[in-house]
């Protein structure tokens, strides 16, 4: 892992693969981080002639803060009476100036979540940059949209936990909501990957900003119009946070996109889903080149 200078801040990154083959950038959902991915699935995402990038969103991981910017009002950002500390449009642009500095010229995309928001943005307002469009688990943001179930909406604005072995807890227990029933993780799954992200980064105030960043561009619809880029949607029919109705809109307002429904998929992609999850990739590469 390293320090690179992306459009004027500090992100880490990963590369796999030979440099040579065609880019995939992995971009993570909300409150994430790049160890996050399963490792088999960036091994099988190399097997497929990619050199794969992962990184840390900005505020989360060990790329930079922005705590000096305070948590504004998410209410007031949604309408406009105040300024988000950043954009979705400035989390594109960190995607692009990583790009710079990695000397690529463009890649294929694949965001999960906010990760997904992110990489519709990118894509619409930058498309030189953007080979193809993967858009996982996330949404146009279109406000008449259904929403998440309760318990999924009681962990999603949970307040964080006030030490490391409750956030630990707290993070597992809130996988399991928010999992994919027909590809279960186990509580001991759940808790090494909670323990492993605890340790290497803890910053609450880090996903509050980014979820400041998708009120400031929350509804994406005229947005997703204009996007030319080869595009396919991939959406679990058990999300329960981000209903599988979100993903069909974003399929359908974007021209030419093609939309898989994952059966007994969740908000996540676990160890059990990566193969599966990699053949759709595969799939999507195929009719894209």
């Amino acid at each position: 892992m390293s320090q690179i200078t992306a459009n004027g801040i500090q992100l880490e990154y990963q590369t796999f693969g030979d440099a040579k083959n065609p880019t995939m950038v992995l971009i993570r959902g909300l409150g994430t981080q790049m160890v996050d991915w399963h490792p088999d699935l960036i091994e099988q995402l190399t097997q497929l002639g990619l050199q794969v990038v992962i990184f840390d969103n900005r505020d989360v991981g060990l790329s930079e803060k922005f705590d000096h910017a305070g948590v504004p009002s998410f209410s007031d950002v949604l309408k406009g009476s105040v300024a988000a500390p950043y954009t979705l449009r400035d989390m594109a642009s960190d995607v692009t100036g990583l790009l710079d500095s990695l000397e690529i010229v463009n890649a294929h995309i694949l965001g999960i979540s906010l990760g997904g928001m992110i990489a519709q943005v990118l894509t619409a307002e930058h498309p030189t940059r953007v080979l193809s469009l993967l858009s996982v688990m996330s949404t146009s943001g279109r406000p008449d949209l259904p929403g998440p179930t309760d318990a999924a909406k009681e962990a999603f604005n949970a307040p964080p936990a006030k030490t490391e072995a409750a956030a630990i807890e707290q993070t597992a227990a809130h996988k399991a909501v928010f999992g994919s029933p027909g590809y279960p993780e186990s509580l001991e799954e759940r808790m090494a990957d909670a323990t492993r992200s605890a340790r290497r980064s803890a910053n609450p105030d880090g996903p509050a900003r980014q979820r400041l960043a998708v009120a400031s561009h929350f509804d994406r619809s005229a947005l997703l119009e204009t996007i030319q880029t080869p595009t396919t949607v991939i959406h679990g029919v058990e999300d329960c946070l981000i209903p599988i109705a979100c993903g069909e809109d974003t399929a359908t307002l974007i021209p030419g996109a093609t939309f898989v429904a994952v059966p007994g998929m969740g908000h996540n992609i676990p160890g059990l889903l990566v193969s599966e999850f990699a053949a759709l990739v595969k799939s999507h590469l195929d009719r894209v080149t």
